[in-house]
């Protein structure tokens, strides 16, 4: 144990004598958590819109006045024609257009049920299809308004009306950020622990000193776990650090246990020590190890369900998403801080990522040749 304690010793001294490296470590994380979970939102406000109105009525009006009082839409630019609306899309001038009919307020009196016409530029998908959305609700409240004043008008008539009542469980409030801040911590500390890792061993190749390690009587468990333990400690301090700003920044809860949190990061940490130790027995160089770093790390974030849910995966794509540690966290850290969530709940991922755990760090030991 004294020589892991004076191998543990040494390491934290080189990282902070390394000036590229602490701002890496510290800086770095703190910055991209701020910016990303403003930044990164499903979220869309400001959609531009042309609206072309042929039919000047007051019921048109009611209709438009739906569009320029939301704040998920900015009325750019008017017109009465179809081609008007198509040469705003074409020019970019707008997302959509909303293409109202001469008749139109005629035909609700006379309950014909006239159509309008709503064009999407679908370049984006997404940002058509949140666009649609957002519409369809609109107008769907514009024909709830327009049904109870016609019905209303009839003496006598009675008017059923279903009373709905919304009920937003463990994010009241809808607020995107509490959603995506857990997530984006997440893949934080992912990236400084597999980077830090991967290029900590490297590093020792590139300056030689491995050499003279390796001709030393040091045990390799010694050294190995002298190497992996300042990033075990400094990958759980980003993430309580992490957890602050994102309580005190962004307001997210802590409804479920810290310490539960805390003992899956750990868990979590020896996986990605395990597969940095790896990515070092495969390289020469640092720029080869972030590399390979890097590879498998977009891979781990963009099929996560950090970004687009996993359950809208081809079904291949979830098959192999059951090798992504990432995947696990993000869901177990969400489920804790917001939903509030125990051990019997996320246990089954706790057994699969300490598994996990094992197979990378037993890979990687075997993987390591110690001379001498």
């Amino acid at each position: 144990m004294r020589t892991i304690g004076f191998f543990i010793q040494k390491e934290f001294l080189q990282i902070f004598r390394n000036r590229s490296m602490l701002p890496m470590i510290f800086m770095v994380p703190i910055i991209q958590l701020l910016v990303l979970t403003y930044a990164v939102t499903y979220e869309m406000k400001g959609i531009r819109i042309h609206i072309s109105d042929a039919d000047f009525s007051s019921t048109s009006g009611q209709l438009t006045g739906k569009f320029t009082g939301s704040p998920f839409f900015v009325v750019t630019s008017t017109g009465t024609t179809h081609e008007e609306a198509e040469q705003a899309l074409h020019l970019g001038k707008a997302d959509m257009a909303l293409n109202i009919p001469e008749g139109f307020e005629r035909g609700i009196m006379r309950s014909e049920s006239p159509q309008v016409e709503l064009l999407y530029n679908a370049v984006n998908a997404n940002v058509a299809g949140l666009s649609s959305a957002y519409t369809s609700s609109l107008i769907a409240d514009f024909q709830g308004n327009m049904i109870a004043d016609l019905m209303g008008g009839m003496q006598g008539s009675i008017i059923p009306v279903a009373d709905i009542t919304y009920s937003y469980w463990y994010n009241q409030e809808m607020d995107y950020k509490l959603f995506m801040a857990p997530g984006i911590l997440v893949m934080l500390v992912t990236s400084i622990g597999l980077f830090l890792t991967g290029m900590n061993i490297v590093r020792e190749k590139e300056m030689g000193t491995i050499e003279q390690i390796n001709v030393t009587p040091v045990k390799k468990y010694q050294f190995i776990v002298g190497k992996l333990s300042p990033f075990l400690i400094i990958g759980l301090g980003e993430l309580a650090f992490g957890m602050l700003i994102a309580r005190l920044m962004f307001g997210v809860p802590f409804m479920g246990s810290i310490w539960l949190i805390f003992l899956f990061a750990a868990l979590y940490m020896l996986v990605l020590l395990g597969m940095g130790l790896i990515i070092s027995t495969l390289t020469n160089t640092q720029q080869q190890a972030m590399l390979l770093s890097w590879f498998f790390l977009v891979i781990f974030i963009m099929m996560s369900g950090l970004f687009t849910p996993v359950e809208s995966m081809p079904d291949w794509a979830q098959w192999i998403d059951r090798f992504n540690p990432l995947t696990y966290f993000i869901r177990v850290i969400r489920l804790v801080m917001l939903k509030g969530s125990g051990w019997d709940e996320v246990k089954d991922q706790f057994y699969i990522i300490g598994a996990y755990g094992v197979v990378m760090i037993s890979v990687a030991v075997m993987r390591y040749r110690k001379v001498g």
